[in-house]
């Protein structure tokens, strides 16, 4: 799998689609230990707060992104590693953006 040709693709969709977003898991599932999923959105959309899903890490493919949490903020651009906080957060393109989000999940025992 190109993670670049996955990207030109997921943002040629999030362009089009009323939501500005388009993500697709590209590795794992619930019924993994880790989840790792491509987000693109464009350019001054973002995905809106939401809960944290565990320990979970950002790798910006593509383009700049502010995360927000509370009163904290954090931007990354193409090459930077940010970590999820472990509550309710944001992530907001600043231009068009990729990100890989890796999650781990705890599965049922």
């Amino acid at each position: 799998m190109n993670l670049s040709n996955l990207v030109d693709d997921h943002l040629a969709i999030a362009r089009e689609h009323s939501s500005g977003r388009s993500a697709v898991t590209v590795h794992g599932g619930r019924e993994h230990h880790l989840r790792q999923t491509l987000i693109a959105l464009a350019g001054g959309r973002s995905l809106g707060e939401h809960e944290s899903p565990g320990e979970a890490t950002l790798q910006v493919l593509r383009g700049r992104v502010r995360l927000h949490a509370g009163d904290d903020t954090w931007e990354g651009g193409a090459g930077d590693f940010l970590l999820i906080p472990p509550h309710r957060h944001d992530l907001e393109a600043l231009e068009d953006a990729a990100v890989l989000l890796t999650v781990a999940n705890r599965l049922a025992d």
